[in-house]
């Protein structure tokens, strides 16, 4: 995955809560073998709506997306971060997010922005009525940014994970780390032991 250090832009208000992965993306799209092209099935069912939020061309190019309490939640599906992505946002900002869907983003390079209930309202509310508001969400200092809003609060982020997004560095970027523990394991190994795949 690439380093991500800062993710800047305008975001767009997704105001609903319990968002589930289905929702995010629909099982249907599940099929596929590429993991491409997801984009076209990012809340595909809502987008029938015109009124639906990303139909509204005043947040049209926003990288940011700002949820309700719980986004997330539901089932275990890699698809619903990737779906996001290709979408065009880099960074997710809600109150609460599941588990398994924060494990997903942070293993994909897509960034999950934890704030309290009153800033995530605060936030909704205010780009809601301002859709060129400018965010700044800075992985390194831990830190999320609304200047025109007088907002600086730092959001949790653990030591490792943000190592992850700053170094650009997914399962098999950490596992290359012992690249030289491997390879010298594998020359010294027994005959006598099965072949290695590598």
């Amino acid at each position: 995955m690439q380093p991500v250090r800062v993710v800047s832009g305008r975001a767009v208000p997704l105001d609903r809560s319990d968002v589930d992965t289905d929702q995010i993306i629909p099982s249907d799209w599940l099929k596929q073998v590429e993991r491409t092209g997801f984009e076209k099935g990012l809340f595909s069912e809502w987008r029938d709506d015109p009124g639906f939020v990303l139909n509204d061309e005043r947040f049209a190019g926003a990288n940011i997306l700002i949820g309700g309490p719980n986004f997330g939640v539901g089932s275990s599906r890699e698809h619903a971060v990737w779906a996001i992505q290709q979408g065009g946002f880099d960074a997710v900002i809600s109150p609460r997010f599941g588990d398994i869907f924060r494990n997903n983003s942070t293993k994909n390079g897509l960034v999950p922005v934890v704030v309290s209930p009153e800033l995530g309202r605060q936030l909704l509310d205010a780009v809601e009525g301002d859709p060129t508001l400018d965010f700044t969400v800075d992985v390194e200092r831990r830190l999320l940014e609304v200047p025109a809003l007088g907002i600086s609060e730092p959001f949790p982020l653990d030591d490792s994970t943000r190592e992850r997004f700053v170094e650009g560095l997914d399962d098999i970027g950490l596992s290359l780390r012992h690249e030289e523990a491997i390879g010298s394991f594998e020359r010294t190994r027994p005959s006598w032991m099965p072949a290695s795949a590598v």
